[in-house]
């Protein structure tokens, strides 16, 4: 899962991208790039967090009205700062590029892209094959000027050949501003218009909250399928080149997307309430006896208050959040998950001493973030330490750009929530449905019919995910955490 942003402006617009990165870093804390227009282009990527790779100096030479950035964690590749986002071709015209989302046939892409044409890829990074497919569509139709019919015929391309999630965004030198999302709409999103001068200023970007940071209103969707393209007069086309049924990714409002973002017409800050409210539901039907209700900081913050509200129960922020560690679910190494855990949570010890605690977190993966946290709140006296998770139990590879793509890294892959309880040492575990999942998202937007909740149920919407391919990803997962850790000795 990454976040990404494009924006076509009046002036100089390297502070803006800047901005909206930062809103947007819990969505990638691995590496970050920006690449601006100005005739030229003008590139800066790195390593780590965003405010640690755009010094002053970079910012000031960063020129352009255009620019397109990108806060990445990898699901493929994983190298140095050179394999950062944005990715960068100079033919035809000169094309720029950066999505967030998962390509399930990278390797076959980039073997492709070879043989057939040439094309060498030289990192290890998804979105290179991507921007090259795109490119390779544009310059087959040979035209001087792009038009929107050229655009959508290349997207067309791309659909055609490339498989997985992606919502792209790329700037052709001289031409336009492009952005689309795959067929099926699993990563989000959003555009929105600035009227800061004669024409206005358009930007896009993967939550509605880096928007409305960098002060764009009149935020839209782009729909599943669709091709914008924003020409350089600032004109905007759009057309849905493919029609597949909408299927957005759950686990967005469950964990990934900030409470104050809109993701398909949903407030995520909204769903997780209502989702606060349907496990409190649950949890009722244990007939457990219950003195306090305790979030694990920060997402599960809003569920946790509405389920103490429903079951009128004591509220307490007992495990406090040190907010200079990063999100532990997106650390790049396993051995620093773990490590991290007892630094980024401190323990109130009284609220927990002789009672009986509702401990409430989105969701368990690998299980040991949870066991460290149990183990703490038993440490400070617990009597009973329950386990409430507001989305189902994860028990599937993620193949779309979430980082949990293989089996044996799920707790509850061949277990239930008795055998997940004894695994992290909770009295008792209670998850949520995945109907109540989906009916929580539809609260906000009633015309969601249709998601993707492969981590969940195992179907993937895409209807291309074979035996093979879920093989060929866990080796090279494997292959990549071994290199991790070799880096690490």
């Amino acid at each position: 899962m990454c976040g990404v942003i494009g924006l076509f402006g009046n002036a100089d617009i390297i502070r803006d991208i800047y901005q909206g990165l930062l809103s947007i870093q819990h969505r990638g804390q691995d590496s970050a790039g920006i690449i601006t227009y100005s005739g030229r282009f003008h590139t800066k990527k790195g390593n780590g967090l965003v405010q640690d790779i755009f010094t002053p100096e970079n910012l000031e030479r960063l020129k352009g009205p255009i620019g397109i950035g990108h806060t990445r964690y990898p699901t493929i590749g994983g190298g140095p700062g050179d394999d950062a986002q944005p990715f960068l071709v100079n033919s035809p015209f000169g094309i720029v590029m950066a999505h967030n989302g998962n390509v399930i046939n990278y390797r076959q892409l980039k073997k492709d892209l070879f043989e057939k044409y040439h094309r060498l890829l030289n990192s290890d990074n998804d979105v290179e094959a991507v921007l090259n497919v795109f490119a390779e569509e544009l310059a087959a139709q040979r035209t001087k000027r792009l038009t929107p019919q050229n655009v959508y015929k290349a997207v067309e391309g791309v659909y055609k050949q490339v498989k997985g999630s992606y919502s792209v965004i790329a700037y052709v030198a001289e031409q336009g501003m492009v952005a689309f999302r795959d067929p099926y709409g699993i990563k989000p999103l959003v555009y929105g218009i600035r009227r800061d001068g004669l024409i206005p200023s358009y930007a896009f970007a993967s939550e509605s909250v880096a928007l409305n940071i960098m002060g764009f209103s009149e935020i839209r969707n782009v729909e599943a399928g669709e091709a914008i393209y924003l020409d350089q007069g600032r004109t905007l086309h759009r057309r849905r080149v493919a029609h597949c049924p909408h299927s957005p990714c759950l686990f967005e409002w469950v964990y990934f997307a900030r409470p104050d973002s809109f993701i398909d017409n949903v407030n995520v800050y909204l769903c997780r309430v209502e989702l606060g409210r349907l496990l409190a539901e649950e949890v009722r039907k244990q007939d457990l006896k219950i003195d306090v209700v305790v979030p694990v900081p920060d997402s599960a913050r809003d569920a946790a208050i509405e389920i103490a509200r429903g079951l009128n129960l004591k509220y307490r922020e007992a495990l406090v959040k040190n907010r200079y560690i990063g999100r532990t679910f997106i650390m790049p190494a396993e051995e620093k998950r773990r490590s991290s855990v007892r630094m980024k949570l401190n323990p109130i010890a009284s609220e927990f001493k002789g009672k009986n605690v509702l401990l409430v977190d989105d969701s368990i993966v690998r299980g040991n973030t949870s066991r460290a946290i149990v183990e703490l709140v038993r440490e400070c006296g617990a009597k009973k330490v329950y386990f409430a998770i507001y989305s189902p139990p994860l028990r599937y590879p993620c193949v779309y750009g979430i980082d949990m793509q293989t089996r044996t890294e799920f707790v509850a892959r061949n277990a239930d929530a008795g055998q997940v309880a004894k695994k992290i040492g909770a009295d008792k575990v209670i998850y949520q449905t995945l109907e109540n999942l989906k009916a929580a998202v539809r609260t906000g937007n009633p015309k969601l019919t249709h998601f993707c909740a492969a981590c969940f149920d195992g179907i993937y919407p895409t209807g291309d995910v074979t035996p093979e391919i879920l093989k060929e990803i866990e080796e090279e997962r494997h292959d990549a955490q071994g290199r991790q850790m070799e880096l690490n000795i």
